[in-house]
């Protein structure tokens, strides 16, 4: 598979106004003591386009010793993923989050929990999917995604085609989809467009949205929508 770097005149130029900030309030020193010592160590592979301009594909069994592999896409402060990545020892999680500072926050926790299963990579997740192989994520989250809550904004948010097609690529069949948001608006379209894109919705019922993963950590985005007076969804999809 070879595909050049996209021109200055590519659509994927666009690709940088998906997302909001990259950097917040400035890095506390630990902070940027962990990125230095520790964020090459933890990449997936050769993903950005200088590191691999031929976008070959990961080799994920060698990264996670032929764990079954897990994505978080955009992990905010990583307490879920870390979480997860320490129930499940057996699996392997790649996160994606652009937010440098969320992944500082992130290398922090995981040197307080101590877990060898994880992969990060700092930017976009659509370079990841580049070159991720087909079929070969067995679970996903999507957690509390930027809203985009105007109109013309709503092309931005992460269920839509643009995103969608892509992860079902990599989404192997049977896999899980797990879609977090105290938005409604972003609720409707979920339903609407994830199984567009090749998913099966799980619970059909209002009332079972409103429930929990059995092993749901709850993150500060969510405990922010619920002081605010937001009521959170959790919906389920299945890859066909």
């Amino acid at each position: 598979m070879s595909e050049r770097r996209p021109s200055p005149d590519s659509p994927r130029r666009e690709w940088r106004n998906f997302y909001g900030r990259r950097h917040g309030k400035t890095l506390r020193d630990r902070h940027k003591a962990y990125l230095d010592a520790d964020l090459a160590a933890l990449s997936p592979g050769p993903v950005d386009w200088e590191a691999n301009p031929e976008r070959r594909p990961l080799d994920l069994a060698a990264r996670f010793g032929g764990r079954e592999v897990w994505l978080e896409i955009g992990f905010g402060g990583g307490e879920h993923m870390v979480h997860q990545a320490a129930r499940y020892p057996e699996v392997g999680i790649i996160g994606c989050e652009p937010f440098i500072n969320g992944v500082a926050m992130l290398l922090g926790k995981l040197r307080e929990a101590g877990v060898d299963n994880v992969a990060v990579h700092p930017g976009d997740v659509r370079d990841l999917f580049d070159v991720l192989p087909e079929a070969s994520i067995a679970r996903a989250f999507l957690l509390y995604p930027d809203p985009w809550p105007k109109t013309r904004h709503h092309r931005r948010r992460f269920v839509t085609p643009g995103f969608l097609e892509p992860l079902a690529r990599v989404m192997r069949p049977g896999a899980d989809l797990r879609v977090a948001t105290d938005i409604p608006d972003y609720v409707r379209q979920t339903l609407a467009e994830v199984p567009r894109a090749g998913f099966e919705p799980l619970a059909k019922a209002p009332a079972d949205w409103r429930q929990p993963w059995e092993d749901w950590l709850s993150t500060r985005y969510e405990r922010k929508a619920l002081r605010e007076g937001r009521v959170p969804h959790y919906l389920t999809f299945r890859r066909r």
